[in-house]
């Protein structure tokens, strides 16, 4: 098993050095999440970072980050401090559109938009499983209008995951990336 806690205290330093944000690190084992695939044995170390300004990170961001975290848990390896016993990938990602909720801020900066959200603790005659509108985050309890239950609120500490889903709304909210460029990378490719 993986220290986090440790594994964050050296990645958020280079997240930072490169002016993102850590958004999650996730420790798990298996590969590609869906149907049986080649990687089920091995472990992942997922690493999800933005850049402040667009939420969001784009392949030479992704591949930067990679390279600087590489570099930082192979010298604490040969250092003699060894963070991950096992075999792994690592994957650096942008949060996506429909990101994980991970932070405080991120559930008062995504006040209005749908989310979906597992408790430890039930709710609402023994709900753990909330969907609908987030209306925001006050001190540490997050208040939901969700669908079923109708206004809900509860503790961070009481939630186990959460992410935004996909909406017409949240798609229209999300900043695009500036593409200019991509046609000469496309054609680069090609060649």
């Amino acid at each position: 098993m993986a220290d986090i806690a440790r594994i964050i205290e050296v990645v958020e330093p280079e997240a930072k050095a490169l002016g993102f944000d850590l958004v999650r690190v996730r420790y798990y084992k298996g590969g590609e999440i869906g149907p049986i695939s080649d990687h089920d044995d091995e472990h992942t170390l997922q690493i999800m970072a933005e850049r402040p300004e667009t939420g969001q990170l784009v392949i030479e961001d992704c591949a930067e980050l990679s390279r600087r975290v590489s570099d930082a848990l192979d010298a604490l390896e040969e250092a003699g401090e060894v963070l991950i016993a096992d075999a792994y990938r690592l994957e650096v990602s942008s949060p996506g559109i429909d990101r994980p909720l991970t932070r405080p801020k991120d559930y008062a900066n995504w006040a209005g938009h749908e989310a979906r959200i597992n408790l430890t603790v039930p709710v609402e005659g023994n709900r753990k499983s909330l969907q609908g509108e987030l209306v925001g985050l006050e001190g540490d309890v997050v208040t939901l209008e969700d669908k079923k239950s109708g206004r809900v609120s509860f503790p961070l500490s009481d939630i186990h995951s959460a992410k935004l889903v996909l909406t017409d709304r949240l798609i229209a909210a999300t900043r695009p990336l500036d593409s200019s460029g991509a046609d000469e990378l496309l054609e680069e490719q090609e060649d």
